[in-house]
């Protein structure tokens, strides 16, 4: 959430920036400084009256004691009136910021100045690209059509058990799977990531603080009764671990991973293009999560884009890295790269992660805040990317490796899977 002493100061640079994200509602602005600069003067108002009360009660006291007791009357029915003030202010400001909080959510985050103009995916710059497309022979199949031939995952087995978006992972799929798990959470610690195991459910108060409400409450799978909510993403829960919290300057960065499975309703995917891993309803993944000083937050992003890279190269997948326009980037995020791995039996690009800075957005909802030795607290930049998501993963490692003899685990696996083939 941006902070209103920003917005009020810097009209004109945050007018500009979210017309990078193409942002529709720019009127916004203008309507969240004019209820800041009422919620001010209402504020003024009531401090000038409880001071003036103040003032009444002593003046009473003292009048009291001097026996002036007609005149100590006198002053009593005034600061009456002075509390029934007060407290028609304090109802009326207590509107002006329920009104302001409400527009102030509606507003995304602003673009670093690096973000290119766009609308859409169309407009995102392609920043590198790494890897040779292997070649396929003729025959080569799709990865839900291995997964059959293979026996590894049953897409409508867990269609029987959940819905479409649940499949079932079996045997050497499910070794797979496991096996991906650990090389991730491994890799991340030696990059200096602690583990945790946080929560698959969080509660309103998580899901404002790191914006999936009231944002995407529409795509999260929300267990109505207890009124908590499936986790989109272990960012939500790890992130949330500082919501409240005042860490020590000399802590950052704080680097923590999770692996945790993730649910996302994805209401409205239908189509070719979402077919077999390409998009689900039930996934793992691997989340790298980090709380920043905002000096080193964007040396930290490219730190962790090519952390994210050394795993897909180690996995002996070409990729590339996009950098997306505003109009594509999600709505907490400052800045945000997109690593595509190459498909080969489907020739197409699939997203397996994105990292992004968000800057104070996240850590203003959460109150999320450093101190050093000497002045006063100020907000942490957070930082999150997916390290990986494993169903896109797993569906290039079986199209691209697919040869007669079976299916080529990469080098970096087998001591985890223990086999080299899935045949």
């Amino acid at each position: 959430m941006l902070q209103v002493s920003y917005i009020r100061e810097n009209r004109d640079k945050v007018l500009e920036r979210l017309a990078v994200r193409n942002f529709k509602q720019p009127e916004l602005v203008n309507e969240i400084i004019s209820l800041d600069e009422e919620r001010r003067s209402t504020q003024s108002t009531l401090d000038a009256i409880a001071a003036q009360a103040n003032a009444s009660a002593k003046q009473i006291g003292e009048l009291m004691r001097q026996g002036q007791k007609e005149q100590a009357e006198q002053i009593k029915s005034e600061a009456t009136n002075l509390r029934e003030q007060s407290k028609s202010l304090s109802e009326k400001l207590s509107v002006i910021e329920e009104q302001l909080q409400l527009k102030l959510v509606l507003l995304p985050n602003l673009p670093h100045t690096s973000v290119p103009k766009g609308v859409s995916a169309d407009d995102n710059q392609v920043a590198l690209e790494y890897g040779e497309k292997p070649s396929l022979q003729a025959n080569a199949l799709p990865h839900w059509e291995l997964a059959t031939k293979y026996d590894i995952i049953d897409f409508e087995l867990g269609n029987k058990i959940a819905g479409a978006g649940f499949p079932v992972y079996k045997g050497k799929g499910a070794k797979l799977q496991r096996a991906l798990i650990n090389f991730f959470l491994d890799n991340a610690e030696k990059a200096g990531y602690r583990e945790m195991q946080p929560p698959i459910v969080v509660n309103e108060d998580s899901g404002f603080g790191t914006g999936q409400l009231p944002d995407k409450e529409g795509q999260m799978y929300h267990v109505g009764i207890d009124n908590l909510y499936l986790i989109p993403t272990a960012e939500v829960p790890v992130t949330n671990l500082y919501r409240d919290v005042i860490v020590k300057e000399e802590e950052l960065p704080i680097m923590n991973c999770a692996y945790t499975p993730c649910f996302r309703r994805e209401a409205g995917s239908y189509g070719a293009h979402v077919r077999g891993l390409n998009r689900l309803h039930q996934f793992d993944k691997v989340e790298i999560v980090q709380v920043a000083h905002p000096d080193k937050s964007y040396e930290i992003l490219e730190q962790m884009s090519s952390y994210v890279q050394s795993l897909l190269q180690a996995l002996e997948l070409p990729y590339r890295v996009l950098s997306l326009c505003g109009g594509d980037m999600g709505f907490t995020s400052a800045k945000t790269y997109d690593m595509e791995v190459w498909c080969a039996a489907q020739a197409r690009w699939l997203e397996v992660s994105s990292v992004s800075n968000f800057e104070t957005y996240q850590a203003n909802r959460l109150k999320l805040r450093f101190k050093g030795k000497e002045g006063k607290p100020q907000l942490a930049h957070t930082l999150n990317g997916s390290a990986l998501a494993l169903p896109r993963i797993v569906a290039s490692l079986l199209e691209n490796n697919q040869t007669e003899k079976g299916i080529k685990i990469p080098a970096v696996l087998v001591p985890y899977t223990r086999f080299e083939y899935i045949d």
